[in-house]
């Protein structure tokens, strides 16, 4: 007799593993989809043939003992009146849900036209418009709804503001059905807060009417299950449109305005001119690997990597020029401090030294900074993204690259080879931000061998083997801008393409700048979301582009 045979359970068997099962309606019918509890088991299928446990994962199942079974059997009628309990109560809140929306449906809440007429604000003009009543629109940015009262904070764009609902306003259908980022248009009173509570502004706003304008979906197609915290950053990038209405996102887009608004002031009280350069361009700045290529009807152009040149030749027209422009650069690089799109901010300055450059580029950005601090908003904001922030001093902190090898090298900090630094190493982005990070205050790192700089660069005096050029350098970030002394007399600047292998002829308008008047100048470029993401404290630039574009990304 084949007693393996003998041993099988029987068809209908129903299987029961309390180290890993299930207490599921689906659960039951197999050894890898069992119930966890016994008396489940039975309550689910009182008739079954036999039922097999087993109490631990590597022991095999069993036919149940007669007294578990009998205890089952007992578990079972519990297990009954607990499902039987909890449909009532299902049934009970379907009940009393209908019965509310029923109610909330009858209530239609109407104007009072006796008010008087309220005045249309922003949220930031709140303060001064308190105890007046007033119109504000926008979108619905936290909801607590309670019985009989329900709190919202709604948000413009300019600001937050807590909003309060009672009686039939908080009762009404359209009321019990709002969901995050609808637009509403609301009517009310704007009280300051008793002391001991808390709201945006210190004060909240009396609802005595509202309207809605827009319902945004409720459910799985909800905001918050739209964009969670925590998502995959693709998913997150995928609906950056909705991912910029956080309070993060919109605060670093508050700050990033108010720095752009900085440089120009600054820009104006240095009586530098801003100008407009193109971004469709023929010639290359930053080496012809990371150019964007395009037909531009049927001739080959590209997407401008620096305005720099074109800077240039506004010099003897302008004096001193600066822009905010678009650069494009095409680097499959997916570092955090890497986009290949982002603003420049570039200037060009006549007849000056590297000396009147350094100090220039580290004046432009502690005045810059303290402007952005200047306005007591923004400085609220920089103390929630970034509390620790300070606003560097003058001097910065000086640093020939010959200097910094040495450092790396006493730190035991390899180059990209695993080797110590040597003469004409580029100095890799892990190794720079260590230094960085350690020195921990502003760098102006000077003097850059030829090999390394392109070929527009001033040679030093005093050693032709390093230009006069300059990298600033941040803690938590690295380099934040890089300029240089540019080179104007016109043979040199032929040696220059010539080492880099560079046709000079379609830059004859550029080197008529060293034949038509030349002059000592130097200029600068400065990455807008490489400073923003050292002022706000971001570990990656992409945070502070509003939608950024890297290697594998241009959507949405």
């Amino acid at each position: 007799m084949d007693l393996a045979k003998q041993e099988l359970p029987p068809k209908g068997t129903i299987y029961i593993d309390e180290s890993a099962g299930t207490d599921d309606k689906s659960a039951g019918k197999s050894e890898s989809s069992a119930f966890k509890t016994a008396a489940f088991a039975v309550y689910s299928y009182p008739d079954a043939l036999a039922y097999y446990l087993r109490r631990q994962s590597d022991s095999p199942f069993e036919p149940i003992s007669a007294s578990a079974l009998k205890k089952a059997k007992k578990g079972a009628d519990g297990v009954a009146k607990k499902i039987k309990a909890a449909e009532e109560a299902r049934i009970k809140k379907e009940a009393d849900e209908a019965k509310k929306i029923e109610e909330a449906s009858k209530i239609v809440i109407t104007q009072d036209m006796s008010l008087p007429a309220p005045k249309k604000i922003k949220i930031k003009d709140s303060i001064k418009n308190r105890e007046t009543r007033v119109l504000i629109q926008g979108w619905v940015h936290r909801l607590r709804v309670q019985k009989g009262l329900v709190f919202l904070v709604l948000r413009d764009g300019s600001g937050f503001i807590q909003c309060v609902l009672t009686g039939n306003l908080a009762s009404a259908y359209s009321t019990i059905s709002l969901t995050l980022e609808s637009t509403l248009t609301i009517y009310g009173v704007i009280h300051p807060l008793p002391e001991g509570k808390s709201a945006p502004g210190n004060h909240e706003l009396v609802v005595d009417f509202y309207e809605i304008v827009g319902l945004a979906p409720s459910g799985d197609d909800s905001i918050s299950n739209k964009v969670q915290e925590n998502a995959d950053p693709s998913i997150l990038l995928d609906n950056r449109h909705l991912v910029l209405r956080g309070e993060t996102m919109t605060g670093i887009f508050k700050v990033r305005a108010a720095l752009l608004r900085s440089f120009r002031r600054v820009y104006e009280e240095f009586g530098i001119t801003e100008v407009t350069p193109p971004c469709m361009v023929q010639t290359q700045v930053e080496g012809g690997s990371t150019l964007f290529s395009l037909n531009y009807y049927g001739e080959n152009a590209y997407l401008t990597q620096s305005s720099q040149l074109y800077l240039e030749t506004c010099l003897p027209a302008l004096g001193d020029v600066f822009c905010v422009q678009e650069s494009f650069r095409a680097e499959r690089s997916h570092t955090r401090r890497h986009l290949s799109e982002y603003t420049h901010v570039e200037a060009e300055l006549a007849f000056l030294t590297f000396e009147d450059l350094l100090e220039h580029i580290e004046s432009l950005i502690v005045k810059t900074v303290e402007y952005v601090f200047e306005d007591p908003a923004i400085a609220e904001i920089m103390k929630t993204l970034n509390p620790g922030f300070v606003i560097p001093k003058l001097p910065f902190k000086r640093m020939t690259y010959e200097h910094a090898l040495e450092w790396l090298n006493e730190h035991e900090i390899p180059n990209e080879d695993g080797e110590k630094f040597k003469f004409g190493d580029d100095i890799a982005e892990a190794a720079e931000r260590r230094m960085t990070d350690e020195i921990n205050e502003p760098i102006l790192l000077t003097r850059f061998p030829v090999e390394i700089k392109s070929f527009y660069m001033q040679k030093c005096a005093d050693d032709p083997r390093v230009t006069e050029s300059v990298d600033v350098l941040m803690p938590n970030v690295g380099e934040i801008t890089g300029g240089s002394m540019r080179i104007y007399e016109l043979d040199e600047l032929m040696e220059g393409f010539k080492r880099e292998k560079i046709d000079p002829a379609p830059y004859y308008w550029f080197n008529d700048q060293r034949i038509y008047g030349t002059c000592p100048h130097g200029g600068y470029g400065l990455g807008t979301e490489r400073i923003l993401a050292w002022l706000c404290d971001r570990f990656t630039v992409r945070d502070c582009s509003l939608y950024p574009r890297f290697s594998g990304r241009c959507k949405p």
